[in-house]
């Protein structure tokens, strides 16, 4: 048979264009979920960070949202992670505990007196964090943050006895957060956040307390259903813009070298917007008439550090967070107190 000239050509053509041509060609769509609802600041960082990265891949990197939960809890997008549905997600520590539990140590309860403290020991542990994602098969492109965490309830919350009192929700399947709670006495109600507005709602729900940051309780609209917050902030919860190895490690370089460089800078970006929007969070909600109380009793807090230290060492017991690390932690604390004049003063965390 005799082949056409023309066609002859064109499969020449084809044989000899450089590889990067071809390269050029190919597109990776980043699958990506979120509980944040749309319209939020949070979300519109995101939506900066998805045009620059399709932009600087010139449309080889492609995304495709699914904000506000509509793609499950955090453990269903983790699942689907796993299983190739989905590629990547920005998550709570809720969802880093099932992915990298020992990250967690960052957000056990009445650790940090400040955002300087946890700054400073979060750089400090975040190569060996880095490693310990990659090695259960995902990628940690940046590090968010929801903020420090509050008790929001439909009834006064100012006592460890109150709380005792509340039907308290805790995230179905947090380790940490059941650990705090066994060893305060408290039965929570264990619920996925996405039931948490309905039972709120509810005339006879299940729960009449919650726990969140002020901004995450404006976003979630549970604030419309609670009138009282605490001044003494729990701990101050960590987040992750969080792929998949198995996704990332289908790229070529250049486009890993992007998603590390943009994502940490709009990881950064996320966890300064957060600082700032959970200060103007708790003055909306003091404005729509929420009483905040409970503050920081030198007395109980005693007893809230030896409550976090009983769920610690049940944690360290499991080894949810080992032993070694929690006490690493503990000394880098120490020495940025002690490098501070004004924070050699009373440590109630000892």
């Amino acid at each position: 048979m005799v082949l056409n000239k023309n066609a002859i050509l064109f499969t020449a053509l084809l044989f000899f264009l450089p590889t990067s041509s071809l390269l050029a060609e190919t597109t990776y769509t980043l699958k990506f979920a979120t509980l944040i609802p749309v319209g939020t600041s949070w979300t519109k960082l995101l939506d900066d960070w998805i045009k620059e990265v399709e932009t600087k891949s010139k449309g080889r990197i492609k995304f495709k949202m699914y904000p506000g939960g509509i793609m499950g809890d955090e453990p269903d997008v983790i699942r689907k992670m796993r299983k190739d549905q989905l590629h990547g997600g920005l998550f709570t520590g809720y969802g880093i505990g099932r992915i990298y539990s020992p990250a967690r140590v960052l957000e056990v309860p009445f650790l940090f007196r400040n955002t300087e403290e946890s700054d400073y020991v979060r750089d400090k542990l975040m190569p060996e964090i880095e490693l310990g994602f990659r090695k259960n098969e995902f990628e940690l492109l940046g590090w968010p943050e929801v903020g420090f965490i509050y008790f929001f309830s439909k009834h006064r919350v100012d006592s460890l006895e109150d709380v005792k009192m509340r039907r308290i929700w805790l995230w179905q399947g947090d380790l940490l957060g059941e650990a705090f709670f066994k060893a305060s006495e408290v039965a929570p109600v264990p619920l996925s956040i996405i039931d948490v507005y309905t039972q709120l709602s509810a005339k006879h729900g299940s729960i009449d307390t919650v726990y969140a940051s002020p901004f995450g309780a404006i976003a979630l609209q549970w604030h419309t259903k609670l009138k009282y917050g605490t001044k003494m902030p729990l701990t101050n919860a960590i987040g992750g813009l969080i792929v998949s190895s198995k996704f990332f490690n289908s790229l070529p370089d250049d486009l890993k070298d992007l998603l590390k460089t943009t994502g940490k800078r709009v990881g950064k970006q996320i966890r300064l917007q957060a600082r700032a929007e959970n200060e103007k969070s708790v003055q909306i909600l003091k404005d729509n008439g929420m009483e905040f109380l409970w503050s920081r009793d030198e007395i109980e807090f005693e007893k809230l550090i030896e409550l976090r230290d009983k769920a610690a060492k049940h944690l360290e017991d499991t080894n949810y967070i080992p032993s070694e690390l929690f006490a690493r932690v503990r000394q880098l604390v120490d020495d940025i107190r002690s490098d501070d004049p004004q924070k050699k003063q009373a440590n109630t965390e000892k």
